[in-house]
């Protein structure tokens, strides 16, 4: 019953939102998220009351991004500071950015690989070339401690990107003071603080540790179960 305008315009449509979800699906794919991938809306607010959320959804709309300003989160292990940064990595995603998810350790040893095959460079560029890229769990994996000798390669990542005006999230638990003494580099970390803390919105989650709260509440669910009549 449609007009031939209408019925053509429809199609164009239609056309136009497959490869639109096609693109954001690459997106996501291309960017390394890890799955389940992290939601905004699955993070638990009230479980954090100190933290910011109007901030966080602020955050969410992009604005620093757009500002080529970056985003540094601070906080004990199993505050939340991994699933804010993986979801706004994916809203980054679903507007069709190129984004890139590394954990630090990983990004580390993958660069120090490139030294000794002499393929340092090509490798470098993954991770500058992407239009946002998330660095996270600075201080989990002992692996880094490993090559924190190298902490000049972490700089190059950091210095390529500040100077191309390129914005980074970085999660870490390591407190700012103690940068210098974990990387084992006390002239590089000054350079990578200063860098990262010049263009950075610092997010601080000062509260209790979640992975904790769900383990406890396992324990007594099981404890309930178990008990006998």
């Amino acid at each position: 019953q449609l007009g031939y305008s209408e019925f053509i315009q429809n199609i164009v449509q239609q056309e136009t939102n497959a490869k639109t979800e096609r693109s954001i699906r690459y997106r996501i794919e291309e960017s390394k998220l890890p799955r389940p991938y992290k939601m905004l809306a699955g993070f638990d607010f009230g479980f954090q009351p100190k933290l910011n959320k109007k901030l966080v959804l602020q955050l969410a709309t992009l604005h620093f991004f757009d500002q080529c300003q970056s985003l540094l989160f601070i906080g004990d292990p199993g505050t939340g500071k991994s699933h804010l940064a993986q979801a706004i990595g994916l809203i980054a995603c679903q507007k069709r950015h190129r984004v890139l998810y590394t954990t630090c350790s990983d990004m580390l040893n993958d660069l120090n690989q490139g030294v000794y095959e002499k393929t340092l460079l090509t490798r470098l560029q993954r991770y500058v070339s992407p239009d946002l890229l998330l660095i996270d769990e600075m201080g989990h994996d002992s692996l880094e401690l490993e090559v924190t000798k190298e902490a000049h390669l972490l700089f190059k990542v950091i210095n390529e990107r500040y100077n191309k005006n390129k914005p980074l999230i970085f999660t870490t638990n390591v407190e700012e003071p103690d940068w210098a003494d974990y990387l084992g580099d006390p002239i590089s970390t000054k350079a990578i603080l200063d860098r990262i803390f010049h263009h950075s919105i610092k997010v601080e989650i000062k509260g209790p540790s979640y992975r904790k709260y769900e383990g406890e509440k396992l324990q007594r669910q099981y404890a309930q179960d178990t008990e006998e009549p």
